[in-house]
């Protein structure tokens, strides 16, 4: 997880009525961080904030399926001994079995307002729960909080400095992974567990690391997440591997209260809820410069039954575990107007040196330079009527004068599955408008050997549906807005 362009939730519970043997679903309302922006920033301004943190994000991610799972380096680091990691504070001070297939609920936040492509979600955890909202990222599997773990007293308070804090003292719930465990030993490796361990009973520890050098460290622990129900009901999942953090380092989680992990992983919370509600989740993107009021969805459990309408939904193969916790597709080619661009077959073979990824957490489309090269190169053509402006916006090539342009000047772009899927996305989501009378082809080169990564607004007014339990990406062309 690195730069986000995060959208904020505000919690609104949409009611549904699951079918007969359907698991459901339930829906969250997303909203844009720029709608939430105190000092609103030029349209400029935000892209320069997007690119900077797109750009690391979108090259780790490249670098990390570079690397490829199997050579990943799982072994257990060390943290200096001077560095301490708890106390934060020093003072001394049933649910019904019917409730079974109805789907939970959380309101999701946009954060592009502080410079990130990431969406926030509101999470209610511990016994009572205790409200915070954290960053919801595909390409994160560990889910954590700001946390001050053994702190008591009057001085112990849930947020300082407007910065919301999980206090586990005050969880009737909360259970630390102790180090000396199989499972912080081995099983949590993966997730930059330390090798740390004074006293067997002491907590797991861990340093966990982004793709754009930002970190958190803490503790593990075993914590209950509270969702609300589509029948209004609350119910509760227990034993959710979460992170208290007493410390993080970097821009990435500014705005927020800490990450909601929804990549593919053993200990991912997106695993965890899927089990508990269909074996899948979905999301619905709106244009990220739609109006405030004009809002995006999370759908925890089936999205047939919350009341998004869409056209025909189409599915493709979801490589899952493969770069571990990335959510990788097969693609074949792209085309541009029909035409199948001249781009070898080895730019998408993840078992090689190529390779796809979806991802949230990234806002623009990054392509390596076998593909991006001549995808390039076919959009200019249609483009060589309107000015070429050289803007200092970090890695955009090519920005024009858009007066007078229409999108109907531009050829369609496809992205074309193996399994003969076809994602075609609206032409707004790559000629991305920069400023007034400004647009620019949305696309950022990544390097060679390397994966592609679909962002975020290549994504947006489309359904996008992980199912989890039958390795399958659904996607269909959606407003995201109209309700049934």
């Amino acid at each position: 997880m690195t730069g986000f362009f995060l959208f904020i939730i505000l919690f609104t519970v949409i009611r549904s009525s699951p079918g007969h043997g359907n698991p459901g679903g339930s829906k969250f309302e997303l909203i844009h961080r720029h709608h939430l922006e105190r000092k609103p920033a030029t349209q400029i301004q935000r892209l320069r904030q997007l690119l900077h943190s797109d750009t690391i994000r979108l090259r780790e991610i490249s670098h990390k399926v570079r690397l490829r799972q199997g050579h990943f380096d799982a072994s257990r680091r060390q943290l200096p001994e001077k560095t301490t990691y708890y106390p934060a504070c020093t003072n001394s001070s049933s649910r019904s079995k019917n409730d079974n297939n109805v789907p939970g609920e959380m309101p999701m936040h946009s954060g592009a307002d502080y410079g990130t492509g990431q969406y926030f979600v509101r999470f209610r955890v511990g016994s009572p729960p205790q409200k915070l909202v954290l960053i919801a990222d595909t390409g994160s599997d560990l889910t954590w909080m700001n946390c001050k773990y053994r702190c008591r007293g009057g001085s112990c308070r849930k947020s300082s400095n407007k910065r919301r804090v999980f206090l586990p003292d005050h969880s009737s719930s909360f259970r630390t992974v102790p180090c000396s465990s199989s499972m912080c030993k081995i099983d949590l490796a993966n997730l930059f567990s330390l090798a740390r361990c004074p006293s067997p009973t002491d907590p797991c520890a861990y340093d966990y690391r982004y793709s754009d050098g930002s970190a958190a460290l803490g503790l593990f622990a075993d914590e209950t997440v509270t969702f609300t129900l589509t029948n209004r009901r609350k119910t509760r999942l227990k034993n959710v591997l979460v992170g208290c953090s007493e410390s993080t380092r970097g821009q990435s989680f500014q705005g927020a209260d800490g990450v909601m992990g929804l990549g593919y992983s053993n200990y991912s919370f997106a695993v965890k809820a899927a089990k508990r509600f269909g074996g899948k989740f979905s999301y619905c993107l709106v244009d990220h410069l739609s109006p405030e009021n004009v809002s995006s969805y999370l759908i925890f459990g089936s999205h047939k039954e919350v009341g998004i309408t869409y056209r025909r939904m189409r599915y493709t193969e979801l490589l899952i575990g493969v770069i571990t916790p990335f959510y990788a597709v097969k693609i074949k080619g792209i085309s541009i107007g029909g035409l199948m661009l001249d781009i070898p077959p080895e730019t998408w073979n993840l078992t090689g040196q190529g390779g796809a990824i979806i991802d949230s957490g990234s806002s623009l489309t990054g392509l390596t330079q076998k593909a991006y090269q001549p995808l390039m190169a076919a959009l200019k053509l249609s483009l060589l009527n309107f000015k070429n402006l050289n803007l200092d916006i970090g890695p955009l090539e090519y920005c024009f004068n858009s007066t007078g342009f229409d999108e109907s000047v531009v050829p369609r772009l496809a992205f074309h599955f193996e399994d003969g899927a076809r994602f075609e996305p609206p032409v707004k989501s790559y000629v991305i408008d920069a400023a007034p009378g400004v647009k620019c082809l949305g696309f950022v080169p990544l390097s060679w050997p390397g994966a592609s990564v679909i962002g975020n607004i290549m994504q947006q007014n489309h359904l996008w549906e992980f199912d989890l339990a039958n390795s399958k990406l659904g996607f269909a062309a959606s407003s995201c807005i109209n309700l049934a």
